[in-house]
Formats: structure tokens, sequence, C-alpha cells
């Protein structure tokens, strides 16, 4: 069934994977249905916070440490009432879905074997592989780089060959903030577009008044 011509469109929320040096875009992750709960928390980074120092008391090092929490709902109900439509899904139900998630917080398996080579030939040091950014698109009004620092799936319903087609998927990220990039990074550059963005929106309702607060001054 077609949607109402005068609804709204409705933006979703999702995850975007980029090329860690060129930024081009890897894979797009869009959430099926937006999470109707959002969570986040702001770590201040202060100086002397902690041994009050009065020379430093009002001087920030930098972008508090930001947390976000959502969980996310996949089902492919709608998907199966069309089979002819969706064959990947009849035949494989969400694990395309979920893995499309969780190989996010997986190295590339290329990666790992080339690892595994260079083990089997004696090489002591071998560096980590290289993750893809990371970016957080909640609206035009939340794009993000972050991490995966918690991931958790539920599988709610199974299809005759055990196919989960109804999942729960719990994401928690830790934004990441200049002071994990260096100079010139991509990363550096989405964080310091979202910290402006903030400064613009709280220019919005910024006001001089004390009258609010019942006060006319407060030194």
């Amino acid at each position: 069934m077609s949607a109402f011509p005068g609804s709204p469109r409705v933006l979703m929320g999702g995850i975007v994977l980029l090329d860690p040096e060129s930024t081009a875009v890897q894979r797009v992750v869009v959430l099926q249905y937006n999470p109707e709960t959002l969570t986040r928390s702001l770590q201040p980074q202060a100086v002397g916070a902690e041994s009050g120092d009065r020379l430093e008391v009002l001087r920030l090092k930098g972008a508090p440490i930001e947390t976000i929490k959502l969980e996310a709902e996949l089902d492919a109900g709608d998907q199966l009432e069309h089979p002819d439509q969706n064959p990947t899904t009849v035949q494989l139900g969400l694990h395309p879905q979920l893995a499309a998630l969780e190989t996010i917080v997986y190295p590339l398996s290329r990666d790992v074997q080339t690892n595994l080579d260079l083990a089997m030939v004696g090489t002591i040091e071998i560096a980590p592989t290289e993750a893809s950014l990371v970016v957080f698109v909640f609206s035009r009004n939340r794009v993000v780089p972050v991490r995966l620092t918690e991931f958790s799936i539920t599988e709610e319903m199974f299809d005759t060959n055990l196919n989960p087609i109804r999942a729960k998927v719990s994401l928690g990220m830790r934004v990441l903030n200049v002071n994990d990039f260096g100079i010139g990074d991509p990363g550096t550059s989405l964080f310091m577009a979202y910290h402006r963005q903030r400064e613009q929106l709280a220019s919005l309702v910024q006001t001089s008044s004390l009258s609010p607060l019942g006060v006319t001054k407060v030194v």
C-alpha cells in the first residue's frame, strides 16, 4: 500500500562507514525503524576538577565525553508478505541486516588472514588492522563520528529454517572528538562541524534577561 501523498517524508537514522583516508562511503546501514528513545550522556572534561585548583576551576580540557545509547527494532514481516519481491529475506531472514551491523565491529577477514600469514612466516610485531570511520546519522542536526562500545542482539522470532525474522539491537556509542583524531583528519572535521552546530543551536535560545529566574542580578 502506497503512503498517503500528503504525508511528510520521515527521515531514517543510521550508520555510515567511511574510508578513513579518502572518506569514500563504504556502506550505509539504515535503521529499519527509528528508535523511540535515544539516551545521551555528557561527561565534562574540566581542568583541576578533582584537585580543586582555584586557578584552573573554569578551564575545560576539551569537549565532553559524549555517549549515545539506543535500541533498534528489525522485523522481516513486511518483506515476507511479498516473497516474490524479497527472495533474500525469504531465504535468509534478518541475517543480512544483522550482519551489516555486526561486521562494523569486526576487522576485515582479509586483514586478519594477512596477519595470520605474517605470523606464520615469523613476523614478530603485527599492527592492528584499521577500521572504517563510523558516523552516526540521526537527522541533519546529528552527524557525528563514533566508536561502538556496546552491542547486543536479541533475536525474538524465527522462520522454519531458524532464520531470525524479528530482533532488537541495542547499541552503545562514544562520540569521537578532536582529542581522538589527528590534525587534518576527516574525523576532526566531522566533529568540529558537530561542535559548531551545537553552538549555533544554543544561540537560538540564549537570553540575557534574568526575570524568568525571579532575580535582578546574580553578582
